[in-house]
């Protein structure tokens, strides 16, 4: 199963998939915030050799337990993000609501890039659109 179809990803990920955008106190960073963008899927164990499936396909990320018999593929490199995870989802586009999400989220990736996120207005930014995201708005 490990000969993935980008548009079998894209049905995958609209339906299992969670672009989420997490800010974490860390007092080690200068606004004593961290902002830490992730892409998650969740599966059942028996499930978990699509994760790695698609580990391998994105040659990046982890899989590991979430909770109980639940395991993830989870991206939070933002290498990883911003050179695999965001252009595929660009040149294969979400067809769900999940594309309003990873709009969102591949804004503050970029602003990441652009280290946006270091000072106290764009973390500002930042939040507003974690806000916004997963159905918070």
């Amino acid at each position: 199963m490990t000969n993935l179809q980008a548009q079998w990803i894209v049905g995958f990920v609209d339906g299992e998939g969670c672009f989420h955008v997490g800010i974490n106190k860390n007092q080690s960073m200068a606004l004593g915030n961290q902002v830490l963008p992730e892409l998650t899927i969740v599966q059942h164990k028996r499930n978990v050799k699509i994760l790695y499936a698609l580990k391998d396909y994105f040659q990046c990320g982890v899989v590991r337990q979430n909770h109980g018999d639940r395991m993830c593929y989870r991206v939070r490199g933002h290498q990883n993000l911003l050179e695999k995870i965001v252009p595929f989802f660009e040149q294969h586009e979400l067809k769900t609501t999940k594309r309003i999400d990873f709009l969102k989220f591949r804004q503050v990736v970029l602003m990441m890039d652009k280290g946006i996120h270091l000072s106290s207005e764009g973390l500002e930014k930042i939040q507003i659109i974690q806000q916004q995201m997963n159905n918070k708005s």
